[in-house]
């Protein structure tokens, strides 16, 4: 089977990139005229009808740039407990979503509406008074809700387990396009900077950490990748994967944005430079929803479960730690 991106695929990867360098602030309508909002809803909704696959590049390259808006919230989170008419109006730009799956609500400074988690289902939230939060980062800060009342019922809680495996995905790889971003950062400033006439980078001390940088950035992509075809592909193993994924691309991309911090050196902690927002988004990445140690715990329950679910004894399971 090749995984190789198509053509089709890498067009809109440049697309992405080169409009998000020129537009560090895109507004939700941008990205609508884009296609971007309803890259995997289908046609006849006024989707482009592709996967999550094509999302993927999206999710990486909005990483990479520190997108501030709701398109986590809105396609990596809330998007499978939408119906018909709320995918259409996602996809023309019309409206835009947050969900709650515990107190603490991402995208709530940018989503237009809020859906909640009910005791048999999700249901659009009526009312209430959103609190924006300061966050570590502040491109996507937290915020909670408070009263209001569930309205219309949008979809049954039996979609808490895609909404879950999407959304740990989604962040991996995110998680994946901001080590990229701050691996570049730190090779370029390597192969220039200079001390006592040699370029930094050829001390040992600064290449052999971007070589182990650089094989994180690969491996994160690798199972960030794989969950995200997971996904596309209704695959049994997607929920595994998408744990796999976000527990090892989360604690990463903080390792490798402090690897380029320090590579950096003093100009790494300058408030002047990116490096320092790239490294909170990591940071949140790492923290939101379940830890890198809860999701070894999933992985490993799993492995022993499929294990004994087989018949044979389950044998010993080495789960890797990140970093």
């Amino acid at each position: 089977m090749d995984f190789t991106f198509t053509p089709e695929q890498e067009a809109l990867r440049e697309q992405a990139r080169e409009f998000l360098a020129a537009n560090p602030e895109p507004t939700w309508a941008q990205l609508a005229e884009l296609g971007w909002t309803g890259v995997s809803i289908a046609e006849e909704e006024g989707g482009a009808g592709l996967t999550f696959v094509e999302e993927a590049v999206l999710f990486e390259e909005l990483g990479r740039a520190l997108y501030h808006g709701p398109f986590f919230a809105t396609v990596g989170l809330s998007l499978p407990a939408l119906g018909a008419e709320d995918r259409a109006a996602v996809a023309a730009g019309e409206a835009s979503w947050t969900l709650a799956l515990g107190p603490l609500v991402p995208d709530l400074d940018t989503a237009a509406h809020v859906a909640i988690v009910g005791g048999d289902g999700i249901y659009e939230l009526e009312g209430g008074e959103r609190e924006i939060l300061e966050t570590t980062d502040t491109s996507r800060p937290l915020g909670v809700v408070r009263g209001g009342e569930a309205g219309r019922r949008l979809a049954d809680s039996t979609v808490l387990t895609a909404i879950e495996t999407r959304s740990r995905t989604a962040l991996a790889l995110e998680a994946c396009g901001i080590a990229r971003a701050a691996l570049e950062d730190a090779l370029e400033y390597a192969s220039s900077r200079e001390q006592f006439g040699k370029k930094i980078g050829v001390y040992q001390a600064v290449s052999h950490p971007l070589a182990d940088a650089y094989t994180h950035v690969e491996l994160s992509r690798s199972l960030a990748l794989w969950a995200a075809w997971c996904v596309a592909n209704d695959d049994p193993q997607a929920a595994i994967a998408g744990a796999a994924a976000k527990s090892y691309a989360g604690e990463s991309a903080v390792q490798v944005c402090e690897t380029a911090i320090q590579a950096l050196g003093g100009i790494g902690f300058t408030w002047e430079h990116r490096l320092h927002r790239l490294y909170k988004r990591a940071l949140w990445i790492e923290s939101f929803g379940a830890s890198g140690t809860a999701l070894r715990a999933e992985i490993a329950a799993s492995l022993i479960e499929e294990k004994t679910a087989s018949g044979t004894s389950p044998a010993p399971v080495t789960v890797a730690q990140g970093g």
